[in-house]
Parts: structure tokens; sequence; C-alpha cells
């Protein structure tokens, strides 16, 4: 029972770990969203916005990186599998987005963000079910 407990003591101070090193990753994202949705751009406003995308990436290879290096071979384990399924997800979305392009029914780079995006939802989701159910 002790060992159980000790578990999920350990499992919720990775997930808080995770969360304390996202929030400024998030931010990161949220602004770089913001600098990149204007379409008419001046040459100072793409290079920040190329500064800030470029920061942001690097902060979320950071934090997934510090993530894995804290979790035991067991947490591993889940994110390898919950991001193969979410990558495996995202290619069917992409393989389905591009044929209804090729049939004109919708544009490819409408879906895109959103199919990449909820490759994201759906790995973190997956990671954080697996973890909440085992025992």
């Amino acid at each position: 029972m002790a060992d159980e407990v000790r578990k999920d003591q350990v499992t919720r101070a990775a997930r808080r770990a995770v969360l304390i090193d996202g929030i400024p990753v998030t931010t990161l994202g949220v602004i770089a969203l913001a600098l990149g949705s204007n379409p008419d751009q001046s040459t100072a406003q793409k290079a920040w916005w190329i500064a800030i995308a470029t920061a942001f990436t690097l902060a979320v290879v950071w934090v997934l990186l510090r993530a894995f290096l804290r979790a035991d071979e067991y947490l591993r384990k889940i994110q390898l599998e919950s991001m193969a399924i979410a990558f495996a997800a995202v290619l069917v979305g992409l393989q389905v987005a591009t044929l209804l392009d090729a049939a004109g029914i919708i544009q490819l780079h409408q879906l895109a963000q959103l199919l990449l995006l909820g490759g994201v939802a759906i790995w973190l989701l997956i990671a954080d079910l697996r973890t909440r159910f085992h025992h």
C-alpha cells in the first residue's frame, strides 16, 4: 500500500513539474500565434515572429526532454506509445485532408494546423488517461 502511495506521489510530482515547465512554453506559443496571425507583416514583425516561434519550438523540446529524463521506464513507455498513437492519427488525418483537398471539398492549409494541434491533444489525453487509470 505504501509503495502505491509513493508511486502516486511521484506521478503527481512529475505532472506538476511538467505543468510548471509548460506554463512559459504555452505563453510563448500564444505570443507566436498572435504575432503570426497578421497577414500584412513588416520585415521587423516577421523577424520577431520567427524568433518567438523558434524560441517556442526549442522550449517545447526542452520541456519534453526534461520530462523524459525525470520519468521512470514505465512513464517513458506510456509517453512513447501515446506519441505513436497520436502520430498515426495525424498521418491518417493528413491523408484524409489531402484527399478532400484533391476533391476540392476543403483546402489542406485550413486543416493542417488543426490536425497537428489535435495530434498533440490526443497524445496528452492518452498519456494522461493511461497514467491516471493504471494501478
